[in-house]
């Protein structure tokens, strides 16, 4: 790998386009969940199948990650991930121009292959951008980008597709990805070219049964959050009867706490271990589950209540999740790190999959249940990543 000449004073503002990247990123999939009751009336299709656009996104991103990753090796990170904005920007405009379900399906299906390279792919050229010791804080710094999503992007898109419909939610979102396009092409320096993982390479990346442990456990976190997560409009509105201000403020208030979450993982991260931050936020998730029940019980202020360590522990749990593979074994960051973001799409697919057989058996109570089920083995992995790590040889060492 090489850091291209004089690229340290320009680190400062690379490092927020990136973060502005994984907004606009994080908005545009997350869009779907906040207005899927829009989506359903609109498209004239139930709730569940309405959510079958998160699975099959989920899928296109859990398969493009890993293999979008080995194609695009040697592309310049600037050209590349500006074209990746630009597709979305596309993307997103032209599913609101769908006159059906199935078109939507196609349509949103070729708009989350950006997804698939934009997120491994800024944080894997982080390691390029800034000094190894900043590593840690540097690709929690750059997934905040996903935290301001859930407190504006979503929340936002939630109330502009409840008041105007989902197709203007998408065009904000067209708009957002392509300024960020010309963001991000105007300060990330040329000649960010991470060194592309020989066949070898990828064998040591998945031979390594710590890093794919750590993958694993990105798998049971995600889908047991977004289980529950993929349907939260609908259940909010069919058992509390909130109103589209009301649930769009739910969700700003789960971003709110995914935002200091992350902020404060970002600062403590490299003082307590990417790994004993994960055990921390996965608990914090499991804990929101947990007292689900109740305040869907009562309102949506018991549910902002219930959902406030849910939401600590969010969208840190995958920055730590990243920041732990680069420090694992920062030479094979470029395949790990796109591994992880595949599984944290195939955790989606998983969950939103089966939240909404649940939904459409009438199983609703259950559907905290399997959540808290996939945590708490992920919690339960990743101690034993912990206990194996300890006693290993670093796993940094085979081609660092």
């Amino acid at each position: 790998m090489s850091r291209p000449a004089g690229s340290a004073a320009r680190t400062p503002s690379s490092l927020w386009a990136l973060l502005a990247g994984n907004f606009v990123i994080g908005s545009g999939v997350m869009v779907v969940a906040g207005t899927l009751n829009e989506l359903s009336a609109s498209l004239n299709v139930g709730v569940a199948t309405a959510g079958q656009l998160i699975t099959a996104a989920a899928l296109v991103m859990c398969v493009g990650a890993p293999l979008l990753a080995s194609v695009v090796a040697g592309w310049d990170r600037r050209r590349l991930l500006a074209l990746a904005l630009l597709w979305y920007a596309l993307g997103h405009a032209v599913a609101a121009a769908m006159p059906d379900f199935g078109s939507v399906l196609v349509a949103r299906m070729l708009t989350v292959i950006a997804p698939a390279v934009f997120t491994p792919q800024a944080a894997a050229c982080v390691g390029l951008l800034v000094p190894p010791e900043q590593r840690g804080r540097a690709v929690t710094f750059v997934f905040l980008g996903w935290s301001l999503a859930s407190v504006l992007g979503m929340p936002l898109g939630a109330l502009i597709g409840g008041h105007f419909g989902w197709r203007a939610a998408f065009l904000v979102i067209a708009l957002a990805s392509l300024l960020c396009a010309g963001w991000v092409w105007r300060v990330l320096p040329t000649g960010i070219r991470p060194e592309a993982l020989s066949r070898a390479a990828w064998g040591r990346v998945l031979g390594n049964p710590l890093l794919m442990g750590v993958v694993g456990v990105t798998v049971l976190q995600a889908s047991g959050q977004f289980v529950l997560t993929s349907y939260l409009s609908p259940l909010l509105r069919d058992h509390l009867a909130a109103t589209p201000t009301q649930i769009g403020l739910v969700w700003a208030w789960f971003g709110l706490c995914g935002l200091i979450g992350n902020m404060l993982a970002s600062r403590y991260i490299d003082r307590l271990g990417a790994g004993h931050m994960v055990t921390l936020c996965s608990s914090l998730i499991a804990l929101g589950l947990l007292l689900w029940p109740l305040g869907l019980g009562h309102s949506w202020l018991a549910v902002c209540l219930v959902l406030t360590p849910w939401g600590l522990g969010c969208f840190s749990t995958n920055s730590a999740q990243q920041a732990r593979l680069v420090g694992l074994a920062p030479a094979l960051a470029a395949g790990s790190v796109a591994l992880n973001s595949s599984a944290m799409y195939t955790g989606q697919a998983l969950g939103a999959g089966s939240g909404g057989w649940l939904l459409a058996q009438g199983a609703t109570a259950w559907i905290p249940a399997a959540g808290l089920a996939a945590l708490l083995l992920g919690i339960g992995l990743g101690l034993w990543i912990e206990r194996r790590q300890r006693g290993a040889a670093p796993a940094a060492s085979p081609g660092a």
